[in-house]
């Protein structure tokens, strides 16, 4: 795979047409669609076998997008810990106490941060021999003493052969919602868990109703090998943990420049240390190990085989375009052989270079690939040195990009240039982009065996106006009647 020029082309009107074209013949390989048995998967939900027995480091989703009520700064939302049903007491959805959770970014095109944002958390867990409950009363403050557990976070920016610099020293979380009783207005505590940053920006570290949206019946040969399965919204009533970030655009671009260097890659990350269990006790030892990553949604669900997915979570997106059986799996996907297999529709022919260019390099001139249009890659920004650029798994913003006044969920594939894969909302609707460009849809001609998708369209809570955007958590039980 050959590195490549920089480009320091601008976008034009004229270029819509041709990036929407492309990205509907390249992005076949996003689909949400797979073969695994068992357990179920969404955007990145116990993706492998390691890290779905550790759901507390388990990155699930990562949003980065232009704040839309505040264009002069990016929100980047990272989820962590799937599938939180509400009741399940008594002690909840903590954080991991001593992980690092990290959301990174990558200006230069390196595949390696330029600068990492880092929560570490503790606990205070005040219930001791006196009470099993989360909480003994009402908690309408997160200083009440009837909130018996509280857990802590320290976040510091990190850059490169630099000493860690301190945002926000002692950061309280706000709680899992144990339900209406005891927390009568979650808004209100996070509200007050939202820390104003030096510098510009806030963060919050929070519990929200799972973002993301889809049936995920696509595990019994896709839809019931007939669409008959759809219109269910499998993750509805179920929770993660968030934290979001606000910051503005020259604290991540190169040279703090987002005019000349629009384009940033963003991963998140989750480094943990090894546990010496004792009677009671569970205590870390060892260095950090990197055991959960998430760049563009789907890729080491349906793109990474099984006996490769656990290793793909520890590597850095630096090392990526060394992976020749990773690699190949982009060029030759299984998801088109498998659409073909149970619904007969073509897959497009291999080698899949389109997919290389989306997945691993972003979307520009330079790169030299089939997709020969401006949109999202660091080869756009001006000061780099393009001898530097590796290919490289992130998921890519055009910090330039306008805010779109009214969000299509289906992106670029639709006319709306700041959706996905041009970094990630929250209402980008992946699957049904995935379902209509695996065949090759181009705008305006959608395959109309998958027009319908799979017929859930939004979240079954609608997202906020303002930071950080997510749905207040749910408080009622899944299976409720």
């Amino acid at each position: 795979m050959s590195l490549l020029r920089r480009s320091t082309g601008r976008r034009s009107a004229a270029r819509g047409a041709a990036v929407l074209t492309a990205l509907a013949l390249g992005m076949a390989g996003t689909a949400l669609l797979g073969t695994g048995a068992g357990t179920s998967a969404a955007s990145s939900h116990r993706e492998a076998p390691l890290i779905a027995a550790d759901p507390q480091v388990d990155n699930t989703d990562l949003y980065a997008f232009t704040s839309p009520d505040n264009p002069d700064t990016v929100t980047l939302i990272a989820n962590w810990l799937p599938f939180q049903e509400p009741n399940g007491g008594p002690n909840f959805y903590p954080w991991a106490d001593g992980a690092h959770y990290d959301i990174n970014i990558d200006s230069q095109g390196t595949g390696h941060p330029d600068v990492t944002y880092r929560w570490t958390f503790h606990t205070e867990d005040l219930r001791g021999t006196d009470t099993f409950l989360y909480d003994k009363g009402p908690v309408n403050n997160l200083t009440d003493d009837t909130l018996r557990f509280r857990q802590y976070y320290t976040l510091q920016e990190l850059h490169p052969n630099c000493d860690p610099v301190t945002l926000v020293a002692h950061g309280q979380v706000a709680p899992s919602d144990t339900g209406r009783a005891s927390i009568p207005d979650y808004g209100r505590l996070r509200q007050q868990a939202t820390v104003q940053l030096p510098g510009g920006g806030q963060t919050v570290a929070t519990q929200a109703a799972d973002p993301f949206f889809l049936d995920l019946r696509v595990f019994d040969l896709l839809y019931g090998g007939n669409l008959s399965e759809v219109g269910q919204n499998t993750l509805a009533g179920y929770n993660v943990n968030s934290v979001a970030l606000q910051i503005p655009k020259s604290h991540l671009a190169y040279k703090g420049d987002p005019t000349r260097n629009p384009v940033i890659g963003v991963w998140s990350s989750t480094e943990k240390r090894s546990l010496k269990l004792s009677p009671g006790k569970a205590d870390p030892v060892g260095d950090y190990v990197q055991v959960s990553r998430l760049g563009n949604p789907l890729v080491n669900e349906v793109v990474v085989p099984a006996g490769l997915k656990d290793a793909f979570n520890a590597l850095p997106p630096s090392e990526d375009h060394n992976q020749p059986a990773v690699v190949a799996k982009v060029l030759d996907p299984e998801v088109p052989k498998l659409v073909q297999a149970i619904y007969g529709l073509p897959a497009p022919a291999a080698p899949r270079t389109d997919l290389q260019e989306i997945f691993l390099t972003g979307i520009a001139k330079a790169a030299n690939g089939p997709l020969a249009v401006d949109l999202n890659s660091q080869l756009m920004n001006q000061d780099i040195d393009p001898n530097r650029f590796v290919p490289a798994e992130e998921l890519r913003l055009n910090l330039s990009t306008p805010v779109t006044p009214k969000p299509d969920r289906l992106g670029v594939l639709n006319g709306d240039f700041q959706g996905f894969p041009n970094g990630r909302r929250l209402g980008d609707d992946v699957v049904d982009i995935a379902l209509q460009v695996v065949e090759g849809a181009t705008p305006g001609k959608f395959v109309q065996a998958l027009a319908a998708g799979d017929k859930v369209n939004g979240p079954d809570r609608p997202f906020a106006a303002t930071f950080p955007y997510l749905a207040l958590p749910y408080d009622k039980a899944v299976n409720q009647k």
